[in-house]
């Protein structure tokens, strides 16, 4: 067995120093050495002849911490033992068990130390003091007469899975490739070394562990999603296809993947051209998934039930076209396999009677009800709201609560924590009687879009957290912003729209700290100009890369700062050569920072440049928090004009574009004229209150929740 090429340095380091092999299964042992000698030496003997007993013998080292003894000490009671057990038991430890004193670790060589330790025998007389220095709790224990029975596969599993839940990947992964070497495993091995190889970025070994896991267990769904979902991640579109065609091959039965084979579409498009072929391939693929889907059976009804609760289509609407007719489709297809799981919550529900003095009861049900940007704007209209005629619900389904999940309780007047329990949460609903039932997104979390193909509330709404229509028949009405629409904005939705005043938020007015770090800490210099490119690669379309390598060919200093890692690497190159440009002279691919240093980047930025058709919505807000100013041009679809309505509701219009050619001369005269760029910070500084925690739109909010109350109720009577 080869020692693994992971292993840091520093373990190779520590076990060379130690004289302890990585190759071995390392078991150790906590001597009491103040107990009496005849007890010690009996203790030892026990220990190592469980060890030299093992079936697995030649393959263990036997560490012996020797604290609260010096070494000299130690190795004559080896010595001792040695003698006892040659003249009684006939065998020889220097040849049958290898065994390792350590001595004098420190607190960094016990830690890295702990990650090739498998076990620890239990003694009856125990330092309790050294046990406590190294930390031990985590390490799986074994009484000696028991040892003899433990598996040397358990051992390595335990100690794989040990290193994984710490979150040591390399130190994981190098255990499991042993256990995968040494034995046949299960899928859960091949999972977890995967994972260890993703968190490592070694994409490469991640797909082959996958590979070589379905090679083995070719009917675990979950190696066969991983693979087919990373695939498309990291723009491997043909291959995610393949994978998915080969997966309902061998799944025939499960929904996911019929889903994934027919609806499959990129992250990252390499050019215009492709757009057109994948939305050309999900129209026809959602016409054969529709037709194949069969709910006659309970069986048919729980794998569609499940499939649509762990996808959605939410990369459909990063085309930039007009996705009613498709929503409308795959809407109706999850609204008809809701129905036949749950008949009793499909029915139309009667508007509960406005008795005297009470209140209009509107709930919000999420997944994201902590810090994210598609509901943290939802904390105004809840901050803002009217009490005395309103009684807020709130509906958490995710289960990561923060100090913004504290917000929605401390303004709701209910608040319901039910994770990842669709029927529970569901019967809470109904239970509550709701008016009004508002999802602040539908389309980014899978088990939210099964809750809305449902009827839990007389009238249902969705606002802008994902801004595409849900195509849904069970929502009513979309929320959304009088400064955000275009013309003829109702034909983009199959819900009926509604225009709330301003922005149709009440917006947060984020923290933003002082500077206090340069922009060195970056790797960037004071004379660059510094374009921020912060969006999800997802929302950069391959027809406007041309504007960035324009931009650079009129500013030699321009840096074009992206914050999402380096999958748009490949076509920013090809845009850059095309006017003889080398993109690694200015493109800087930065990993996602911590808050702090996201907040650093905006300050320290001179440009925001926003992203066409698909515009930045919490990004964009920040930026104007951080007074860096935004280049931008609306788009025809209220996705692509968020930045836009922020701008002109905060009185800076001068950045916003008419077209491609005129979004480069802005953002080229922001770089160059300091003076200018300057006067749009000033301007930017003195108009903000304009645009956070603007209360005319919970008013209107508010207003809109009355009409329609009040119109449901005079149609019933």
């Amino acid at each position: 067995m080869k020692t693994n090429k992971l292993i840091n340095q520093i373990d190779e380091s520590i076990l060379e120093l130690l004289q302890i092999s990585p190759e071995k299964i390392n078991m150790i042992i906590f001597p009491d050495w103040k107990q009496p000698e005849e007890s010690l030496l009996l203790e030892l003997e026990q220990t190592i002849k469980s060890v030299v007993n093992h079936p697995d013998s030649h393959q263990i080292t036997l560490l012996i911490d020797t604290n609260g003894s010096d070494i000299e000490e130690a190795n004559l009671f080896l010595s001792a033992v040695a003698m006892n057990l040659l003249i009684g038991e006939n065998f020889d430890i220097t040849t049958e068990c290898e065994i390792s004193l350590l001595e004098d670790l420190n607190e960094h060589e016990r830690e890295r130390l702990s990650n090739f330790i498998y076990a620890q025998i239990i003694l009856q007389h125990q330092n309790l003091q050294a046990l406590a220095l190294f930390g031990i709790e985590k390490i799986p224990a074994y009484e000696v007469e028991n040892f003899n029975n433990i598996p040397l596969s358990k051992l390595i599993f335990n100690l794989s899975n040990r290193l994984f839940q710490e979150g040591k990947w390399q130190a994981a992964s190098q255990q499991y490739q042993i256990l995968i070497q040494m034995y046949s495993v299960n899928a859960e091995v091949y999972l977890h070394l995967s994972q260890c190889y993703r968190n490592l970025n070694l994409l490469d070994q991640y797909f082959q562990t996958l590979a070589a896991g379905i090679k083995i267990h070719n009917t675990d769904p979950r190696l066969h999603f991983s693979l087919i979902i990373d695939l498309r991640l990291n723009g491997l579109n043909q291959e995610a296809i393949a994978s998915a065609e080969n997966a309902c091959q061998l799944l025939p039965d499960d929904y996911t993947f019929q889903i994934l084979k027919y609806l499959t579409v990129p992250t990252i498009y390499n050019n215009q051209e492709e757009i057109k072929f994948y939305r050309q391939r999900y129209t026809q693929g959602l016409e054969k998934l529709i037709q194949k889907t069969s709910l006659k059976t309970p069986e048919e009804r729980s794998n569609a039930l499940a499939g649509i609760g762990r996808l959605t289509n939410f990369y459909l609407s990063y085309q930039a076209q007009n996705d009613v007719d498709l929503q409308r489709q795959y809407g109706q297809l999850v609204h008809e396999i809701m129905a036949a799981n749950f008949p009793q919550w499909v029915v139309p529900l009667s508007m509960p009677k406005l008795q005297t003095q009470e209140k209009i009861r509107i709930g919000y049900a999420s997944n994201y009800l902590h810090s994210y940007s598609g509901t943290l704007w939802l904390t105004g209209w809840l901050r803002y709201c009217d009490h005395q005629n309103f009684e807020i619900y709130c509906y958490y389904t995710g289960n990561q609560p923060d100090s913004i999940t504290q917000q929605f309780k401390e303004h709701s007047d209910f608040f319901y924590h039910i994770p990842h329990n669709l029927p529970a949460v569901c019967e809470q609903i109904i239970a509550d009687k709701l008016h009004i039932l508002v999802y602040p997104e539908i389309g980014m979390d899978a088990p939210t879009m099964q809750m809305a193909g449902l009827r839990l509330a007389p009238v249902q709404c969705v606002a802008w957290g994902h801004p595409v229509t849900t195509g849904l028949p069970t929502i009513d009405y979309f929320l959304s912003s009088e400064l955000m629409e275009g013309e003829n904005a109702q034909e983009h939705y199959s819900e009926k729209l509604i225009l709330l005043p301003n922005i149709g938020v009440a917006y947060p007015q984020p923290y933003i700290p002082p500077v206090i770090k340069t922009r060195s800490d970056y790797g960037l210099n004071d004379d660059d100009i510094i374009y921020l490119c912060c969006q999800a690669p997802f929302k950069y379309l391959p027809q406007y890369d041309f504007i960035l390598a324009e931009i650079a060919s009129r500013i030699p200093q321009a840096k074009f700062v992206f914050l999402r890692g380096t999958v748009l690497k490949p076509r920013l190159q090809r845009a850059f050569a095309a006017v003889g440009l080398n993109s690694e002279d200015y493109c800087v691919h930065l990993n996602i920072p911590e808050r702090l240093d996201y907040l650093m980047i905006n300050l320290l930025s001179d440009v925001y440049l926003d992203t066409f058709t698909w515009s930045g919505g919490n990004t964009s807000l920040e930026a104007i928090a951080c007074n860096l100013p935004i280049v931008t041009c609306p788009g025809e679809f209220m996705r692509g004009r968020h930045t836009d309505s922020f701008l002109k509701l905060l009185g800076v219009t001068d950045t916003i574009a008419k077209n491609e050619a005129e979004y480069i001369e802005i953002a080229v005269k922001l770089g160059l004229d300091s003076a200018w760029r300057n006067s749009i910070v000033e301007r930017m500084s003195q108009n903000q209150d304009r645009v956070f925690d603007d209360k005319t739109c919970v008013l209107g909010l508010e207003a809109f929740y009355k009409q329609v109350v009040e119109e449901k109720s005079a149609s019933i009577s």
